[in-house]
């Protein structure tokens, strides 16, 4: 196939300087987390990335079935000296894919003509939502109901088969792929010097090589135990980028069938790999919420009306590690517009949870860190008011984010009732549990006065977005209408000057007045009330506009990357 570049060489140069491109440097060979190692970690750790990078050829093609053949040609191209094909490069290695969306919300497509779809790359490129929709209905009426459970389950990618479709289970899609993650995860369980993680990539492994969704059960399960092991892997599942299954619940008479035939739609997962090394102690520091978990399940919002993960500190089934990162490959590494800070897994839909799974939070050390100090604090000047910048403090956000992941463990689960609504309420409720339990959480001795203040002041400062996001991004939409809810409801104000006050003593109240609203509308399962309570809150306001012109003037970056020298070095051996 021939490409054609989208964007020009001016845009191009700008979008990679590094005023425009941000980057995230994870660990280097000469890094003493890596040099400290034992041998066997070492040899293990090369499996590891290989497999990572296996998985990310994976995602791009479920991310878009153009992905892999525009690689090849900004390749060739780079061979031949043309400019445009390496900046280009930068680029889509930066997003891992040829279309992406950035910081201030812009749709970034590399390759002209090549726009991205709803089902991305695990469903038909010319399948409209309508067409779905018409195929579900015959297909259930003419008695094919495990066919169409094929087509909605999170696992299969589906395909066009004469006037139907199937869908076909990802491990079988992609055979000979997952067939070689599986062997370096074998190579790797071989000479890991952990007996807990050689049994989990024993388990991983098998998973891959046989289409069985208890395998992938057996091998969360055990992942979901790991704590004191030198190193981290994981095979990310997640289903944030599948913006088509969730529709189904748009169409009356579609969601009247699904009920009647028990047929429970999931989005498509998308896969990464993350690599790295588990930092003792910055995990030391995470298990100090371990104890207070049964504390926030009992004081969840109607929290005798449905079972959670914790209910006494024996059935605390979570742990919990920071990890220094190697390597960050596939929908886990792909930086658009953000890149996530730590995964709370597995999610609800997953198999492990029926069967005595725990869930297990992974921190990613090098994605918090910040580098430029003097442009945080130029950040500080334009947007807080002068009297709270004492309480603003970048590690705040990662003690938020500790209280974020958790809450992800904590209501209802099962709520794929609310469709393409569902990613947006569920990082809404973590985050507003998470700001929540701030005052619970220093009473049982977790933070100190003054970080209970770093901690709401930090929040509310870094709601700010640098502009309106489209409704596809349920991170940063829920973002917008946390801070629309906090301005009504008093939680901030904007000074004479057009800098953001924050009321300390109001926020946590309305948090959880937030956090009810939410949970109400996950044990209901109703689509049209998820519906109205965004489109009620998602509003981009005219405080919101003041403080995003602000941001521009201080920060010019559209998008990240990131570099992994050890990861390379892997690779290469």
């Amino acid at each position: 196939m021939n490409f054609e570049f989208n964007l020009s060489m001016e845009e191009l140069e700008k979008r990679t300087n590094k005023e425009y491109l941000a980057t995230k440097k994870f660990l280097t060979p000469e890094s003493p987390e890596y040099v400290g190692l034992k041998d066997g970690d070492k040899q293990a750790l090369k499996h590891l990335v290989k497999a990572a990078s296996v998985i990310e050829k994976i995602n791009m093609q479920l991310d878009c079935k153009y992905n892999l053949a525009f690689k090849t040609f900004l390749e060739e191209e780079i061979k031949k000296g043309n400019k445009q094909a390496e900046l280009t490069k930068i680029l889509f290695d930066a997003q891992k894919g040829i279309n992406a969306i950035d910081s201030m919300s812009n749709i970034i497509n590399l390759a002209k003509g090549i726009k991205e779809t709803l089902g991305k790359g695990a469903y038909p490129e010319d399948l409209s939502k309508e067409e779905f929709h018409n195929i579900l209905i015959k297909m259930i009426q003419d008695g094919k109901i495990n066919e169409v459970k094929n087509i909605l389950t999170q696992r299969s990618v589906v395909i066009r088969d004469n006037d139907i479709l199937k869908g076909i289970d990802y491990i079988d899609y992609f055979k000979e792929d997952f067939s070689n993650v599986a062997k370096e995860l074998e190579q790797a369980s071989e000479v890991s010097t952990n007996k807990e993680f050689n049994e989990y990539l024993k388990l991983q492994a098998k998973a891959l090589q046989t289409a069985d969704p208890m395998l992938d059960a057996y091998a969360d399960k055990q992942w979901a135990t790991l704590q004191d092991t030198p190193l981290e892997f994981t095979i990310t599942r997640e289903n944030y980028e599948d913006e088509l299954t969730g529709t189904v619940f748009e169409n009356k008479e579609l969601s009247k069938l699904l009920k009647e035939n028990n047929i429970s739609p999931i989005p498509k997962d998308f896969l990464g790999g993350r690599v790295g090394i588990v930092n003792k102690e910055g995990t030391q520091t995470l298990l100090k919420i371990k104890n207070f978990l049964p504390s926030l399940a009992n004081n969840m919002p109607y929290c005798n009306e449905y079972k959670q993960n914790f209910s006494s500190e024996q059935d605390a089934k979570q742990t919990m590690v920071d990890v220094d990162m190697v390597y960050a490959s596939g929908d886990c590494g792909a930086y658009r517009g953000g890149i996530t800070l730590a995964e709370n897994l597995p999610n609800s839909d997953k198999l492990s949870l029926t069967i005595g799974g725990g869930l297990r939070n992974v921190y990613h050390r090098q994605i918090r860190f910040i580098s430029d100090k003097e442009k945080l604090q130029k950040m500080l000047d334009e947007i807080l008011d002068t009297s709270q910048h004492k309480y603003y403090l970048d590690e705040a956000d990662h003690w938020f984010t500790i209280g974020h992941e958790n809450v992800h463990s904590l209501g209802p689960k099962g709520n794929e009732k609310l469709g393409k609504y569902l990613n947006i309420i569920e990082e809404n409720k973590a985050d507003m549990g998470s700001l929540a339990f701030v005052d619970l959480l220093t009473e049982l001795g977790m933070y100190t006065q003054e970080q209970r203040k770093q901690i709401i002041v930090t929040f509310v400062t870094d709601n700010f977005l640098k502009s309106k996001p489209a409704l596809s991004q349920a991170h940063r939409v829920r973002t917008v209408m946390q801070n629309k809810y906090m301005f009504d409801n008093g939680g901030y104000i904007l000074t004479d000057n057009n800098k953001i006050f924050v009321n300390t003593d109001k926020v946590v109240p309305i948090a959880k007045q937030m956090l009810s609203e939410i949970i109400r509308i996950q044990i209901n399962g109703n689509f049209e009330q998820a519906r109205n309570y965004i489109e009620k809150n998602f509003v981009w306001t005219a405080q919101m506009e003041i403080i995003a012109q602000k941001l521009q003037k201080v920060s010019k970056t559209l998008n990240g990357k990131l570099e992994t020298k050890l990861a390379d070095y892997l690779l290469k051996e």
